[in-house]
């Protein structure tokens, strides 16, 4: 059923439900992150609620060797990246797979001066609108994505990550 269909009796289905299975690929992940499968879960449920969808997704927390071997596998590139988005096919009953490589993540978020738990919000927002359709392949797109992700992260109290950018550009 979409967001926003009715239930037999005229129940309303909200949207921003979220079914999110986390998988702990690496150990470090929980002294980096206590809470993590709590954080991830919040920065679904938030993205499925701006973009008016609900489902069921796997997030899969691993290390940078995991996430190369999966980025070569995939996209034919052989490099740790951040995060990766697998979109399930149309019709499914899942709308796929997120992947983060905590080292990549660590790197980033230091790199930025972010603290490592926005950094890590930013990427599941992010993976979570690759699932939703969303990409980056045009600045258009690219716009529309980062005003999305922007969004989001306000909701969920983290400070916009392109600020910066969008005040070079203007």
């Amino acid at each position: 059923m979409e967001p926003g269909s009715s239930l037999p009796g005229g129940a309303e289905i909200a949207a921003g439900l979220a079914d999110v299975d986390v998988v702990l690929g690496a150990p470090g992940w929980r002294a980096a992150l206590p809470r993590v499968d709590t954080l991830a879960r919040r920065a679904v449920t938030a993205t499925l609620a701006d973009q008016g969808a609900n489902g069921h997704l796997t997030l899969l927390l691993t290390d940078d060797a995991e996430i190369r071997r999966l980025n070569t596998g995939f996209r034919g590139k052989e490099k740790a990246t951040n995060v990766l988005s697998f979109p399930a096919p149309y019709g499914s009953l899942t709308l796929g797979d997120i992947a983060l490589a905590l080292g990549v993540v660590r790197r980033e978020a230091l790199a930025e001066g972010r603290a490592l738990q926005d950094h890590f919000l930013h990427l599941v927002v992010h993976g979570t609108l690759h699932l939703l359709g969303h990409d980056h392949l045009s600045a258009g797109e690219a716009m529309l994505m980062e005003r999305a992700e922007a969004r989001i992260l306000r909701r969920l109290g983290v400070a916009n990550p392109w600020r910066a950018r969008w005040r070079g550009a203007a």
